[in-house]
């Protein structure tokens, strides 16, 4: 009971807990932020109203996940002198500048760009607020690269030196930090996936109001975006992931055998497509695998030699001292599955999509809208997909926008849980790294009211998403079809007027 309830236990539960929590609005801020600005582009070179009402609707979606985003991060930065106070000060340096750089980003850049574009639509010209938009969408990027190469300096700590004297890391290369293989091989991983979470949620929002034959032209020109997005994601998150498991292998390979429950290191290293293990005797007791596989994954090479759990864990303690250099083998094991298996799924739905769609547009059968009449859905030429089974792609669909989301979050789950009993591999213990005067009551009561109010967040977000998404596009005032064409508006009497919120 008392390992249960250390304070060691409890901080990292309540940092998982938040961390995975806010990371569900992460990629969908980041995606939908340039799908939006994809979508305006569109407008303003062909000056088509579906494009605008497109932008509109999922312009909306995307602020109400921003804001949440927002509130949901600044939560973070308490938790690391709440709890983890001797880690602050460990990495305090290390972190301080790309944190600095993001924080300038995302509460200055972002933020007057979103002001700017919210309510610069009866005040700017087209491209002018066009280009806030798409430099939104470019500072939600830059912030995800910055934040991303403070964690990928835990996964691999470089350009620091050790104060004894002080007993914390010092930066001695910024440029190291930001620019080392970890972070451009997790920051590619991360945009592809983040793609593949915007792309999911514009195919299962437009398949919702296609099945309900509403709102047809925007949802179709939606349905498309968003399916060629989640192919295109899906293609670059696998060579990503691919990418990034080399530099695992050679980085972090008790992270790798841990994935695959490789628990003595071979030859032609297998891929473990199931196991049932003993973590304590350090076998697999049931095991389905395809031989050679893993090997191939690491080092591109059938026959190459991939350490096991036991190697690894033995040379860990020759080189660290004693202990227990192992994660959880279980989570790692199976949040790769599940990161691999939902994402995967994700793709091949949106691959079917595209077929299905590729010559006429799917809806509905027997639906006919006047000028909008398009055929029933076709799988092979002329022949129409049955009622039964266009309906099953349909609800398929729908349930499709949360596949990303799920693999995201056990993505995340892995890669940090697979780094332990490091909090900065190979440095800092994560025992090390928890604030020595926090008690267990104390972190157990921030961990319940966090917990709770995350809760409450979510039905708030979940509120909001469905009220936006039921009600669809919304229909053109004569301000959106006659922007001004210079800023501040043409008419003379504009001064006078109020500063419209186009939502």
């Amino acid at each position: 009971m008392e390992l249960a309830l250390a304070p060691e236990t409890l901080a990292r539960w309540q940092f998982g807990i938040t961390t995975v929590y806010h990371f569900l609005f992460v990629p969908l801020t980041i995606s939908l932020a340039a799908l939006t600005a994809g979508l305006q582009t569109a407008w303003v070179r062909t000056n088509n109203q579906k494009y605008l009402r497109a932008t509109k609707f999922w312009g909306k979606l995307f602020l109400i996940n921003i804001a949440m985003g927002v509130v949901t991060g600044i939560v973070q930065e308490f938790q690391f002198g709440m709890n983890w106070s001797d880690y602050s000060r460990f990495v305090g340096d290390i972190f301080g500048a790309p944190l600095a750089f993001e924080a300038l980003i995302a509460f200055f850049f972002e933020s007057t760009f979103i002001g700017l574009w919210i309510f610069g639509w009866d005040k700017l010209p087209k491209k002018i607020h066009l280009a806030c938009i798409w430099m939104v969408s470019i500072g939600t990027i830059l912030s995800a690269y910055f934040i991303l190469a403070a964690n990928s300096w835990m996964q691999h700590p470089v350009g620091y030196r050790i104060n004894k004297e002080r007993g914390r890391a010092e930066l001695t290369d910024f440029w190291h930090v930001l620019t080392q293989n970890t972070a451009l091989a997790q920051f590619f991983h991360t945009i592809t996936a983040a793609f593949l979470v915007g792309g999911a949620f514009m195919v299962g929002i437009a398949a919702f109001h296609l099945a309900r034959k509403k709102h047809i032209p925007v949802m179709r020109t939606s349905l498309r975006l968003g399916l060629v997005t989640v192919v295109i994601a899906g293609l670059l998150t696998a060579v990503s992931g691919d990418m990034l498991g080399k530099v695992m292998f050679k980085q972090q390979p008790m992270k790798m055998a841990a994935a695959e429950a490789l628990w003595e290191g071979q030859y032609s290293a297998p891929f473990s497509i199931f196991a049932v293990g003993d973590v304590a005797k350090g076998h697999n007791t049931v095991e389905i695998s395809i031989p050679g596989v893993l090997s191939f994954l690491a080092d591109d090479n059938f026959n190459s030699y991939v350490p096991g759990i036991n190697d690894i864990n033995k040379a860990e303690q020759e080189r660290f001292g004693p202990g227990d250099y192992r994660p959880n083998i279980p989570v790692a094991f199976w949040s790769f599955r599940w990161m691999i298996g939902f994402g995967m799924a994700s793709f091949a739905l949106g691959l079917l999509g595209l077929w299905l769609t590729r010559k006429r547009f799917m809806l509905p059968p027997g639906l006919r809208t006047g000028e909008d009449e398009v055929p029933r859905l076709v799988l092979f030429k002329n022949k129409a997909l049955s009622p039964k089974l266009a309906r099953l792609y349909w609800i398929v669909a729908l349930w499709t926008l949360l596949f990303p989301l799920i693999a995201n979050s056990w993505g995340w789950i892995f890669t940090e849980t697979g780094r332990q009993p490091w909090v900065v591999y190979g440095v800092l213990q994560t025992r090390n790294a928890v604030s020595p005067g926090v008690s267990q009551g104390e972190v157990l009561t921030s961990m319940i009211l966090f917990t709770l109010l995350y809760a409450v967040l979510a039905v708030i977000e979940v509120k909001l998403l469905v009220k936006y998404i039921k009600a669809g596009p919304p229909e053109l005032t004569e301000s959106d079809l006659n922007p001004p064409t210079k800023i501040g508006g043409d008419d003379h009497d504009d001064a006078d007027r109020p500063m419209a919120f186009s939502y």
